[in-house]
C-alpha cells in the first residue's frame, strides 16, 4: 500500500506536490497543459500557467477570443496535465471549465505587469499577424502612449476559466516502471479513490 493512499480527497495531495514543486526552485512549477476540442472533435493542447486552485477547481486566464478560449466556451469539457519531471510526479485533471466572475478576473488583471496588461489589449491571440512582429510592437507602443499615467482596465475579451474537476489522477514514478497511480473520481459530495495498475 502506497503512502499516498492515505489521502481520501485529491486537493490536499495536489497541494503537497505543488508546494514541493514550488520549493524545488524549478522554472514555472505552475505550468500545465490545457487540452480542448473543436466542433469537429479535433483536440488541441497548449501550456498555460495555473494562477490559483482550491476545492472549487483550477484557475487560469486567457484571451476568450483565442483558439482555446473559443473552443472552451463552445465545448467546456477539458483536461489539464501537470508534469514535474524533476519530482517524478504527474497530475491529470478531467473537468468542466467555467468562466470566473468578472470581479475575480479584474482583481487578477490588476496584479499583472503593465506590459502584460497592454499585451492583453493588443494581441488578437491565435489570429494571423499580417504586419509581422514589428506591427505588434508598434501597436503596444501606441497603446502605451494612450494609457500614459493612467490605469489600464481589463479588456472585455480577457478573463479566466475555473476547471471544476470530476476526475483527478496522481501519478508517482516508481522503480522498474512500478509507478503509483491513484484516481479520484467525484462521487456526490466526496471522492471515490481507486488504485490503478501502472
Amino acid at each position: 500500500m502506497s503512502e499516498f493512499a492515505a489521502f481520501r480527497e485529491p486537493f490536499d495531495r495536489f497541494r503537497e506536490i505543488y508546494d514541493e514543486a514550488v520549493g524545488s526552485g524549478m522554472a514555472d512549477p505552475n505550468a500545465m497543459v490545457v487540452s480542448s476540442v473543436d466542433a469537429a472533435g479535433q483536440p488541441s493542447s497548449r501550456v498555460v500557467l495555473l494562477k490559483s486552485f482550491d476545492e472549487r477547481g483550477f484557475v487560469f486566464f486567457t484571451n476568450l477570443e483565442s483558439r482555446k478560449g473559443r473552443e472552451i466556451l463552445a465545448h467546456p469539457k477539458v483536461s489539464l496535465d501537470f508534469f514535474w519531471r524533476e519530482l517524478g510526479r504527474q497530475v491529470v485533471v478531467l473537468g468542466t471549465a467555467e468562466k470566473v466572475a468578472d470581479e475575480e478576473a479584474d482583481a487578477y488583471f490588476a496584479t499583472r505587469a503593465r506590459g502584460s496588461q497592454l499585451g492583453a489589449w493588443v494581441s488578437q491571440q491565435s489570429r494571423p499577424l499580417p504586419g509581422g512582429r514589428a506591427f505588434l510592437v508598434a501597436e503596444v507602443a501606441r497603446l502605451e502612449a494612450h494609457y500614459l499615467g493612467r490605469k489600464i482596465a481589463r479588456p472585455p475579451h480577457w478573463s479566466g476559466f475555473r476547471v471544476v474537476p470530476h476526475w483527478i489522477e496522481i501519478w508517482v514514478a516508481g522503480s522498474f516502471r512500478l509507478h503509483d497511480r491513484t484516481a479520484y473520481e467525484r462521487a456526490g459530495d466526496g471522492w471515490k479513490v481507486t488504485k490503478l495498475y501502472p
